[in-house]
């Protein structure tokens, strides 16, 4: 009853107001200070501003996010520096630093560890992404996409432009497969799992992973949405894409061990199971790399690396 009040809401939005000029003044004056603050203010702010349009107008510009690029020097540089090495920056900053060819993307990244493959593949290209690793940047994310409708918010992990690709021509065998056609079909193989999509780039970088996992951004969000729903944490979906590098040395000589297998008399293939189980050995990194192992997977996990290790050094003794 008293949220309908009229009184009540004319104090509620006399309180709002003063805050948020307290706010700009603090921002203007005090970006130093602001930014070191900022993580213990952000949920309330944030929380106002989707609660409260005329509160969100108010600190639209105020609204802080972590960021992988170097702080700027100057008392009113954009990005601002913070204790422990930290920079945060404004949406409006960020958008400042895009090249027009992508002014309408915002990359952003809610864990450096379990999204640290993708991260360092933008970051290496030269990429500015934000930090959005605070439990209400899973609800504050997508209403900023919602009020900025122009924009599209993109998390690292969920697709790879041709911006992190090289760019080369594959030469065909003699039944016509190229080896990004080789590579899928070992995959598929060996993961023997229709849920998983299988996608083979040639990823830029010497240190670009051997395989990662994608996850595509409203899929994911969906998934985020259902844990949130039945108050469980985020696992990996089901349906989720491996994305394998096939210009990694792991990856290369995962085809010239399938290409020089050859049949046994029980109709299997020494070379051909161990470029199967290495398969494995990838996409089970990869989705230890996100958390998609399960507690009870972890000691297969690691029986199953014990014995391929033990199968690479019969074969290199």
């Amino acid at each position: 009853a008293l949220q309908t009040d009229r009184r009540v809401r004319s104090i509620g939005n006399f309180v709002a107001k003063k805050v948020g000029d307290r706010l700009k003044e603090l921002h203007r004056d005090e970006p130093k200070r602001y930014a070191e603050i900022w993580e213990s203010l952000a949920p309330f702010i944030k929380i106002g501003a989707m609660e409260d349009e005329k509160f969100a107008d108010q600190v639209a510009e105020l609204v802080l996010f972590g960021t992988t690029a170097a702080a700027a020097e100057g008392d009113n540089a954009d990005p601002i520096s913070a204790e422990a090495g930290k920079a945060f920056t404004t949406l409006g900053g960020y958008r400042s630093r895009l090249s027009s060819d992508n002014d309408k993307r915002i990359l952003y990244c809610t864990d450096e560890a379990g999204q640290a493959g993708a991260l360092a593949l933008w970051k290496s290209q030269g990429a500015e992404v934000l930090l959005a690793d605070t439990f209400i940047d899973t609800q504050f994310i997508p209403w900023l996409e919602y009020r900025h409708e122009e924009l599209k918010f993109q998390r690292v992990d969920s697709e790879l432009d041709d911006s992190l690709q090289e760019k080369e021509s594959e030469l065909s065998d003699a039944e016509g497969k190229d080896s990004s056609e080789k590579l899928r079909d070992l995959f598929k193989a060996a993961l023997a799992n229709d849920k998983v999509t299988i996608q083979v780039q040639a990823l830029k970088g010497e240190n670009a992973p051997a395989a990662l996992i994608l996850l595509p951004e409203q899929m994911r969000r969906m998934n985020d949405m259902g844990a949130l729903m039945e108050q469980r944490l985020p696992g990996l979906p089901d349906h989720h894409v491996l994305l394998v590098n096939r210009k990694h040395r792991l990856v290369e000589g995962l085809i010239k061990l399938s290409a020089g297998s050859v049949l046994t008399g029980t109709g299997t293939s020494p070379s051909q199971e161990l470029a199967d189980n290495l398969g494995r050995h990838l996409y089970e990194m990869a989705r230890l790399a996100v958390g998609g192992l399960e507690p009870n997977e972890l000691a297969g996990f690691q029986q199953r690396s014990c014995d391929l290790m033990g199968q690479l050094m019969e074969r290199g003794l």
